[in-house]
């Protein structure tokens, strides 16, 4: 059965080289041309050449596989659904992004099943660096999905022998687990950028996955769920690599410098979603909160410290 990849950032073309005999989709026809004729996405993964059996196109009329899975931003997803949802009613979508929309206050699966309410669709998440998955190193992912045979259909089609995938049926709590571990891997990267130790930056971890848990489970969540890949693994690797775009993202916000705004960092915007929904159904979520506040500028570090330091002692 044949598979497509939209998008041709790092991520997105990562799954093609580990997928090897797939179509490669992307907005930009010159960047289109240069993935098929130079077979390198030097911008993104340099030195990884795509394989032989990867088509790269920007025309979706080309894009005729079965299995379509959406490389794309969280932020991008609504409105490109919204434009070109019809050339995929009869498909079957995995969603690869991780975040909350802004408006709809829900994940990559709910959006798309708020375009195409028909729609067969399916999570990949988990703790993964592009650059490991496209250079062939070992990597395991959760594939969520709530049609049972839909998930052992596409567990199969997607495995490769360096790319193991577990299923769960809990889609919310991976969609969850995937986005909020963003907004804890910013607040580890201030921490570590404003030279505040690594005991800092693991209480932050610890202190940041209880609140995880605490809006996960609010929402229907599997506690299982966030204390597998898609949500604790993924928070490991995020809030201690610097591959990571949200802990670099928060460094230089710890540093007080400049970061490349063409980055898409993720959390920032999940930060957002995140601190307003809290605060509608009454949770307590300070590093969440002080996140959202820093990522708008709202707040300055010195007060951010300040106001976590000064919170009333408690049970753990």
């Amino acid at each position: 059965m044949s598979v497509a990849i939209l998008g041709a950032g790092a991520f997105g073309t990562a799954l093609a080289c580990a997928l090897g005999d797939a179509t490669l989709w992307c907005r930009d026809p010159a960047q289109a041309d240069s993935l098929q004729h130079q077979r390198e996405n030097a911008a993104k993964l340099p030195g990884v050449p795509l394989p032989d059996g990867v088509k790269v196109t920007s025309d979706l009329a080309q894009v005729n596989a079965e299995t379509v899975l959406l490389a794309i931003p969280m932020q991008q997803t609504r409105p490109f659904l919204e434009a070109h949802g019809e050339c995929f009613l009869e498909r079957r979508l995995i969603a690869c992004s991780k975040g909350i929309d802004l408006d709809l206050m829900i994940g990559p699966v709910g959006v798309i099943r708020s375009v195409l309410p028909s729609a067969h669709v399916a999570l990949l998440t988990g703790p993964s660096f592009a650059d490991d998955i496209a250079r062939g190193l070992p990597t395991a992912l959760t594939l969520a999905c709530d049609e049972a045979e839909l998930g052992m259909e596409l567990q199969e089609q997607l495995s490769t022998p360096n790319l193991r995938l577990y299923r769960n049926s809990d889609v919310i709590g991976a969609e969850l687990g995937g986005a909020l571990k963003n907004v804890i891997a910013i607040a580890a990267g201030v921490t570590i950028g404003a030279g505040l130790g690594e005991s800092a930056r693991a209480a932050l971890m610890a202190r940041g996955y209880a609140e995880m848990q605490r809006l996960a489970l609010s929402l229907g969540a599997q506690p299982d769920t966030l204390a597998g890949l898609s949500g604790l693994g993924d928070l490991i690797l995020t809030c201690g690599s610097e591959k990571s775009r949200n802990f670099r993202y928060g460094m230089a916000l710890g540093q007080g410098a400049a970061f490349d705004s063409t980055t898409t960092v993720e959390g920032a915007a999940t930060a957002r979603a995140v601190a307003k929904l809290a605060k509608s159904r009454s949770l307590d979520m300070p590093v969440t909160r002080m996140v959202a506040a820093l990522v708008e500028g709202l707040i300055t570090l010195p007060e951010a410290l300040a106001a976590l330091l000064a919170r009333p002692l408690t049970d753990e």
